[in-house]
């Protein structure tokens, strides 16, 4: 009788031990490990009338639940399994078959590809549940992995246009001309040239033909003027 009773007070701790501080106060008068433990069932499980009421509810919503398209496979898939989880717990655990043809039926367009292999490919009624979501996270690494690809074209030429853009041109240029043109005013008239330029005029100094026009020669030595000279003769 005294070896029962410390078994029963082991058991008693170690259920006491694993609980929540939120629900340690509903135990900590029982004096049994079956008290406990029978509080405890009740809390989680409830009568036959509310199991029944919360495995609906979850029936429901296994049936209907389907990833988002802004949803990660990994998080519906724990999604997917908590819900999964809860209906075990209430005693209802379904086949590997109906588990696999979920996870088949319940994923985006973009996974149609896979999910067609797989059924075509695979007995679902002998397939495991891990060797189809270890399928799924391969095909996703390579969902991801176009996209980046895409990710990285899109900016790409993003870049290009707004290196070479129509407007950014035409702005340059008006830029340019407006620096021209506020440098120009700064220059002043030369007397040698008749020009307008800075410092110290690069003709000075230097003969001006009175035929063409030109610094640095005499109209005797002018080219223009031999030409013409040349043509009154011919004529």
């Amino acid at each position: 009788m005294a070896q029962l009773l410390m078994k029963d007070a082991r058991a008693l701790g170690l259920i006491q031990s694993a609980v929540s501080d939120q629900l340690f106060p509903r135990i900590v008068n029982e004096e049994t490990s079956k008290g406990a433990w029978d509080i405890l069932k009740l809390e989680f499980r409830g009568d036959k009338q509310v199991r029944n009421v919360k495995l609906q509810g979850l029936r429901r919503e296994f049936e209907y639940t389907r990833m988002k398209d802004s949803e990660s496979l990994s998080v519906y898939l724990a999604r997917l399994f908590d819900i999964l989880n809860h209906m075990k717990s209430y005693g209802e655990e379904l086949s590997r078959e109906r588990i696999v043809q979920k996870l088949l039926f319940s994923l985006p367009k973009s996974y149609d590809p896979i999910c067609s292999v797989i059924e075509h490919s695979k007995d679902l009624e002998i397939l495991e549940v891990q060797e189809v979501v270890a399928s799924l996270k391969s095909f996703e690494l390579r969902l991801d992995r176009h996209n980046e690809n895409s990710t990285e074209r899109a900016f790409a030429s993003l870049n290009i246009e707004e290196k070479n853009p129509k407007s950014g041109s035409f702005s340059g240029d008006q830029k340019s001309q407006k620096n021209w043109k506020t440098s120009e005013g700064n220059k002043i008239a030369c007397k040698h040239c008749d020009k307008l330029h800075y410092g110290k005029c690069w003709f000075e100094g230097k003969p001006k033909c009175h035929g063409c026009g030109k610094f640095g020669h005499m109209i005797r030595e002018c080219n223009g003027n031999k030409n013409a000279h040349k043509v009154n003769y011919a004529n």
